[in-house]
Formats: C-alpha cells, structure tokens, sequence
C-alpha cells in the first residue's frame, strides 16, 4: 500500500515590517534611490534605517552604490539589511531554503558623489536652491533693487541695476524674485512665508550704497522694489536617511510650489512646520485628509468623520517654521490643508 505523501511544507511567513514578496538579494542599478530600494524589502520604506545594518569599519557606512548586492541577513534572530560581503560571518541561508553561498569581502574603490540618493533629485532640483516660499524674516532683510544705470523702469539681461540693503560677504550671485501671495497658518491665520515669483539672476559687480548688479539671466522684466536672495553655492546633498521626526507632529500642507490645488506623487508641498518643530532633511510624515463635518439624517445631529490616511511625504529642506517635502507615495488625490503627523 503506497505511503501517503507528505503535505508541502507552508512558505515560512516573511519577517515581521518586510513585504510577502521581498527579494532575497536586490543588485543596486544607476538611477535607484533609497526610497525605491527600500520599497522592494519593506512595507514602510521609511523605516529603513530599523534594519540596515552597517560595517563601522567602512567610512561612509549608510551610503550605497550601483552594482551593490543588498541582502537580508539576521542578526540575534532579527531580519536585517546589509551589503553582500561586507558583514561578517558570511549570510547564512533563510528560512526559504535556498543554497548557501559564500561571499568574501571585496575591496571597492568609489566616488563618494556617484552614491544612490534617498529621493529622485530630478523632482526636487530646482527647489533645492531657488526660493519658491520663503519665511517674512529672511524677506524683510532681503537687499532690493532701486533703479537701473540706463535709467529704465524695467532692465533685462545684460543690464546693470542698483540695488540697496545689506549683502553677504563672499556672495557674488544672487536670485531675483518678486513678492506674491503671502501663506498663513490654517489655525493661528499668522503669516509664516511668501510664495515668490521667480524673475532672474544677476551678479554683483561692485558694493556700495548702492550695489552694483548685472543682470546675467531673467525671464521676466526686472523691476523696481524686486528682492535679491543669495544663490547657494553649495551643492545640497540629498543622501540622508528616511526617518520618523523625533518630536509629536501635528501640521499642514499650506501651498503647492506649482499652483495647483490637487497634489499627487513627486510634487513639492509647504508644509507649516519646520526646523523649530523638529523637522529635518529625511523627516517623513503620513498625510491625512481631515474628518468633515455630517449630519445625521435620522437623529439631525452632526458628527466629524474620522481623518483618512492619504499619502507619505518626505522633508528635504527647512527653515525655522516651514518646510519643503515630497510626496513620496499618494494613495488619492491629496489637497492643500491636508493634515500631517508622525506616520
């Protein structure tokens, strides 16, 4: 009598905060960010830094690079992330049954700047260094321009203009923006920004009372009363890492830097927090769509709908009460005054 065959055995259940479908091995490619990666291991990509594992040995230890080899590895019999041959002992097999292969630790020699960043820079560029909202305090010190040499009411590129107010020493160039609609806080009404119209560049050639700039680029007439704001030489880096703030947040979406009022993945929000509440550069926040107020036909009373988690955003540049965040994952159509918190 043939022996009954044995039930196969259940796929062991993935580690907890990984997805059903992770990957055993994921060899990183040109173009990933953190972001992505992480989307491929965990549910909550943010979460990120609970499992990478590093070498301290290595300088650098959190950055990744094209052509890594990432892996799940487990460590006191917790799931962690880490490089393929950089954590000793080499990774023992997982609970899936695979083959065990050995790895040894090679050395890599790399630039540090060709390293994976957390977010897609392409979406985030331009606003990394030139002002689209900017806090009353930095504007009310902003030096303007007063007149032009031809004595025109309105330069171009290739003109020379005065300007008066205080200049930074060592800054050669500068942006030249145009006040526009002011932001308030949805509960307190204070202004906490401006949304500025981007006009142009210019150079100074001489300080003075007054300045002396050339305009070097402007896509609008440059006009009397327009600010000048410094251009940041630096190049910002965007390899940080995802990470819930350190402090209760409890915010706004106030503005979206393009002017539309329905916002969904990859745009660029102003949110009404910053620096003062805890923000920082990798800071993630779960949005919200607020709870409305109904009516109960049967009873005639009213009551407030329970706030509906909408989407993830992450802050990559801060000031002292606001912020600049992208929205990293939508899962509807998000709307200024959504509410932000701690995801």
């Amino acid at each position: 009598m043939p022996m009954p065959m044995a039930a196969p055995e259940p796929e062991p259940a993935p580690p907890s905060g990984f997805r059903p479908d992770y990957p055993d091995r994921y060899v990183v490619k040109k173009g990933d960010t953190l972001w992505d990666i992480s989307a491929h291991f965990l549910n909550d990509p943010w979460r990120w830094p609970e499992v990478w594992q590093i070498n301290p040995a290595i300088r650098n230890p959190h950055l990744i690079y094209p052509g890594d080899v990432i892996v799940l590895y487990y460590v006191d019999g917790q799931p962690r992330l880490g490089l393929e041959g950089s954590l000793p002992p080499p990774p023992p097999p997982t609970t899936r049954n695979l083959p065990v292969e050995k790895w040894t630790p090679k050395i890599r020699y790399t630039n540090i700047e060709s390293a994976i960043e957390t977010i897609p820079r392409q979406h985030i560029g331009p606003y990394l260094t030139q002002p689209v909202v900017v806090p009353d305090e930095i504007l009310e010190r902003a030096p303007y321009i007063v007149s032009s040499y031809e004595g025109h009411l309105a330069a171009g590129t290739g003109h020379q203009v005065y300007a008066r107010g205080e200049f930074e020493a060592g800054q050669g160039v500068y942006y030249i923006v145009r006040f526009g609609e002011r932001l308030r806080d949805p509960v307190t009404d204070d202004v906490i920004g401006r949304k500025l119209t981007y006009v142009g560049t210019a150079n100074l050639l001489r300080s003075g009372d007054p300045a002396t700039l050339r305009v070097t680029n402007s896509v609008l007439e440059v006009l009397q009363g327009d600010l000048l704001l410094p251009v940041d030489q630096e190049e910002i880096s965007l390899n940080f890492l995802p990470r819930a703030p350190s402090r209760e947040i409890n915010g706004h979406i106030v503005a979206v830097v393009n002017g539309l009022e329905s916002i969904g993945q990859y745009q660029v929000v102003i949110l009404n927090r910053g620096e003062r509440d805890g923000l920082e550069a990798g800071s993630v926040l779960a949005i919200y769509h607020g709870g409305k107020r109904e009516r109960d036909i049967f009873s005639n009373e009213y009551y407030i709908t329970p706030d509906e988690k909408a989407g993830v955003l992450m802050v990559f540049k801060t000031y002292e009460g606001i912020s600049y965040a992208l929205v990293m994952e939508a899962y509807r159509t998000l709307r200024i005054l959504d509410v932000v918190r701690n995801p």
